[in-house]
C-alpha cells in the first residue's frame, strides 16, 4: 500500500496530465489522493515545495533506470544508458527538463533563488542539469572501472542530442538513438577509440556547457 507522500506525489502528477501546473490546487491534490489538506501541508509545505518533490522523484526514476541500463554487459553500457536516456526524456516531459534545463509551458519549475522557501526539510531540491549529468557519469565510471576511453561520454552526448531535437515517430527515434551510439561505442582497437558516427545538422548548445549535433533539424516538442 503506498504511504500518503507516495499517494499524493501519485495525484498531483494526475492533476498535471490534466492541466496546467498553474491550474492545480493543493486542495484538489489532497482529495486525489485521499487525505487531508494539512496533511499535503505537512509532507511538502506549499504548493512550490509540491512541485519540487515530483521534480525530484521523476530525476529519481531517471537515474534507477540508468542503475538498471548498467546491468548490461560492459561494452553495451553506455548505449543502454543512452537508450534509457532518450525514451526516459521522450517519455517523461520532467525528465526532459531535468536533463536540458528547457521547461515547457505548464510544467513546475525548482525555485533556486538563494534562500527561496516552500519546501519541507523532507523534500530534497532536484538537481540542475549539470548536478544530474555528473551523477550520471559517476554512476558510468564505478560500473566500468577503468573505462577512460570516452565512450560512454560520447554515448552521453549522443542522447542528450537527440532528446533535444528528437526524431520525429517514437520507433524512428529509438533507431537513431540506437544506431549512432553503437557506432560510437564501439570496443577499443589496438589501444585507440574507433571512429565514431559523425553527427549531421546545427550545433545545439546543451546542459553542462555540452555542445552536441542534432541530429535533425527537425523534431516534435514535448509537453
Amino acid at each position: 500500500m503506498p504511504t500518503a507522500r507516495q499517494a499524493l506525489l501519485d495525484a498531483a502528477l494526475r492533476a498535471l496530465d490534466d492541466g496546467p501546473w498553474c491550474a492545480v490546487r493543493m486542495v484538489d491534490v489532497a482529495a486525489l489522493a485521499g487525505v487531508s489538506r494539512q496533511t499535503l501541508h505537512n509532507e511538502f509545505g506549499t504548493k512550490d515545495g509540491l512541485g519540487e518533490a515530483l521534480l525530484r522523484r521523476a530525476a529519481d526514476g531517471y537515474l534507477a533506470g540508468v542503475d538498471r541500463a548498467l546491468t548490461a554487459p560492459a561494452p553495451d553500457r553506455p548505449a543502454a544508458v543512452a537508450l534509457w536516456t532518450v525514451r526516459a526524456a521522450r517519455g517523461d516531459a520532467l525528465v526532459k527538463a531535468l536533463l536540458t534545463g528547457h521547461w515547457a509551458e505548464g510544467l513546475p519549475r525548482p525555485d533556486r533563488r538563494p534562500g527561496s522557501r516552500g519546501r519541507t526539510a523532507a523534500v530534497r531540491p532536484p538537481p540542475t542539469p549539470e548536478e544530474l549529468l555528473a551523477l550520471v557519469r559517476d554512476r558510468m565510471a564505478a560500473a566500468t572501472p577503468g573505462a577512460a576511453d570516452g565512450r560512454g561520454e560520447i554515448a552521453l552526448r549522443l542522447a542528450l542530442s537527440c532528446v533535444i531535437v528528437p526524431v520525429p515517430g517514437d520507433d524512428a527515434a529509438d533507431s537513431r538513438a540506437l544506431r549512432l551510439v553503437r557506432e560510437a561505442s564501439r570496443p577499443v582497437v589496438q589501444g585507440a577509440v574507433t571512429q565514431g558516427p559523425v553527427v549531421q545538422g546545427p550545433v545545439v548548445q546543451g546542459p553542462a556547457g555540452l555542445s552536441v549535433r542534432s541530429p535533425t533539424a527537425g523534431g516534435r516538442s514535448h509537453r
